[in-house]
């Protein structure tokens, strides 16, 4: 997180004495990231959070892969991803390798009974459907259609939803996520060719205290499994913290483009990064003003990454037959670019109203068994022309 936030009651001192009213202490937890060398915030609890009254016997979710070394194009059919009543169990696991993991989520209820930590993974949740409350023990947040919410890995949370219709594409990332170096200063801060600012990103407004004592169920994952893990205190009981590590929410129809006379290449359009992969955000725009310009994208080859992008709104004018809440792969090793015609199409086009959020990973991605049922398994096909065909 590029900037310092605090919110509740803080003492003026790190590690000193912190009394609430009845004279008790405060109990003081560093919450950090990289050992003592990342982002960190310090939290002040009501109760000690280390209580723990029972652990139960993990239970596997991790991705069952269908193609493991994949060369093939594909395109998923996001919305055909079967809804759940629970948040958990309708993750699905579409793409992964190493570093990251791209899931689809279609909750149809908020999170009742439990709450969730994910101690392994950054994640990056992209609301393409729904709206509703964050609610983490660093604070809440609203989110609606087109807000990325960024949660830090070891952030505990619930998420309300305000009614059962609620599509997600979510990214897992075992590296921490950043904005882009590119558009920071060294001191952190964006700098003024930066598509968006820290005007644009919201940060957490509303702490729930609860000083509570009994048995509350956290389920927490942790290497591909999810432990039950029994706390005889809320896990929403902080009464204040300050520093650089809590999740925050930014909205993609906040990030400005950059154009030019000439089609200007995708890292332009880099929202967040790891030193795995990149995060893209392709929004409404004016198309290159070059009075030659062809404004579709130039074939191009990947050799060095994989390409993902999730179609979310408007006209996608270099595929086609793709729909909202598609989600197209470009493997690494062949090359890619528009469908036949798009070229033609696109000369003498001055804007595009598409929506799309693009991963590309460095590390080539396997497809999972939950990815072949909805994958198009001739989408590989539809670059041929019809002499070819």
């Amino acid at each position: 997180m590029p900037f310092y936030h605090k919110l509740g009651k803080i003492p003026p001192k790190r590690h000193t004495i912190f009394k609430k009213p009845n004279g008790d202490l405060y109990y003081e937890q560093l919450f950090g990231t990289i050992g003592f060398d990342g982002m960190s915030t310090n939290l002040y609890h009501e109760h000690r959070p280390t209580q723990i009254k029972s652990v139960k016997d993990p239970y596997s979710i991790k991705p069952k892969i269908a193609v493991e070394n994949n060369i093939k194009s594909y395109r998923f059919r996001g919305f055909q991803t079967v809804p759940a009543p629970d948040f958990l169990e309708s993750r699905k696991v579409v793409l992964t390798n190493s570093d990251c993991s791209i899931a689809l989520a279609a909750p149809q209820e908020s999170m009742g009974d439990y709450f969730y930590k994910n101690s392994d993974e950054d994640e990056l949740l992209f609301i393409h459907k729904g709206t509703g409350k964050l609610r983490t023990h660093l604070g809440n947040l609203d989110f609606k259609y087109g807000d990325y919410l960024l949660i830090p890995r070891g952030t505990i949370y619930k998420i309300d939803f305000d009614d059962e219709d609620n599509r997600l594409f979510i990214v897992e990332s075992n590296r921490p996520i950043y904005t882009p170096k590119r558009y920071r200063n060294h001191f952190g801060q964006l700098l003024e060719h930066s598509p968006f600012c820290e005007r644009d990103i919201r940060r957490p407004y509303e702490l729930e205290t609860n000083d509570e004592k009994g048995e509350f169920l956290m389920k927490i994952k942790k290497q591909g499994e999810i432990f039950d893990v029994t706390y005889a205190t809320h896990p929403f009981d902080v009464v204040g913290y300050d520093g650089y590590n809590y999740p925050y929410a930014f909205s993609i129809h906040d990030f400005e483009p950059i154009t030019g006379r000439i089609h200007q290449p995708p890292p332009v359009h880099q929202t967040f990064e790891t030193d795995a992969f990149v995060v893209c955000s392709f929004c409404p725009r004016l198309y290159d003003y070059h009075p030659e310009s062809i404004p579709a994208p130039y074939n191009h080859s990947n050799i060095d990454s994989d390409e993902v992008l999730y179609y979310v709104d408007g006209d996608f004018m270099s595929r086609n037959d793709i729909d909202a809440g598609h989600i197209s792969l470009h493997p690494a090793g062949i090359p890619h670019g528009p469908h036949p015609g798009a070229v033609e199409r696109s000369i003498g086009q001055t804007k595009t109203e598409e929506l799309a959020v693009m991963v590309d990973t460095f590390k080539p991605l396997k497809v999972t068994e939950e990815g072949m049922k909805i994958a198009d398994d001739t989408y590989h096909k539809s670059w041929l022309d019809e002499n070819h065909a």
